[in-house]
């Protein structure tokens, strides 16, 4: 059984989950101090990922990588780059699919978090990097922790986008999700059925994680 799918996958979802955190974390304590009608604005555009088809997604990013569209055309001209059909073509799919997960749970996290907390690490003298890193991520980190978790488990089983700019070449670009499509157009049944498998064992895990990371959350308000 070759096992590449599953390492490209939790690559990809890996690279993917660790810059849309960044991402994510900034444009969310960002927006959040926004004004309302900026906010609003921000809040559709951002999210809009969240709710349109995957293959929607995939098809936009063509229009922009692609090798004979603008971004993806300068790149092959002056780099010798080619941006879609690479393993880590997928990356830039799975980054814009999962970033509104990451950004709407850090953004309610941010906006659930006691201001007065800032303000008296300010009177304190303490710089506004200090109190964002030791003082608001952490009291954040619940909500920014579970969010992280979901964007890593939709970035492993993202297909639509990925299927359209990456494609499925064997020991090249597949992914557990592009595998269990090729095999079963393929009448391989059962391989398709032992990936499907694997998907979901790992499934189970990230959201027992995330039901694990939920309940201590609970457990820490009512006893505070």
């Amino acid at each position: 059984m070759d096992w590449y799918p599953l390492w490209n996958s939790l690559r990809i979802a890996g690279i993917s989950t660790i810059i849309v955190f960044f991402v994510g974390i900034f444009a969310a304590y960002t927006i959040a101090k926004a004004p309302r009608l900026v906010k609003g604005s921000l809040d559709v555009i951002l999210t809009m990922p969240l709710v349109l088809p995957p293959t929607v997604v995939g098809y936009l990013l063509l229009r922009i990588l692609g090798p004979k569209r603008i971004v993806g055309a300068w790149m092959l001209a002056h780099f010798d780059l080619r941006l879609t059909m690479t393993w880590w073509s997928a990356i830039f799919a799975t980054v814009v699919v999962i970033f509104p997960l990451m950004y709407r749970t850090a953004r309610g996290a941010f906006e659930a978090f006691d201001e007065t907390l800032a303000y008296s690490g300010q009177t304190l003298g303490l710089s506004n990097t200090y109190i964002f890193w030791r003082i608001r991520m952490p009291a954040c980190k619940q909500g920014i922790i579970a969010g992280t978790v979901l964007a890593f488990a939709r970035a492993l089983g993202e297909y639509g986008a990925t299927s359209m700019i990456a494609g499925y070449t064997p020991g090249r670009t597949a992914t557990i999700s592009t595998t269990v499509y090729q095999l079963w157009r393929t009448n391989n049944d059962a391989l398709a059925f032992r990936w499907v498998m694997i998907n979901m064992v790992i499934s189970a895990v990230v959201l027992l994680a995330v039901n694990m990371l939920e309940k201590k959350k609970t457990t820490q308000g009512r006893s505070a």
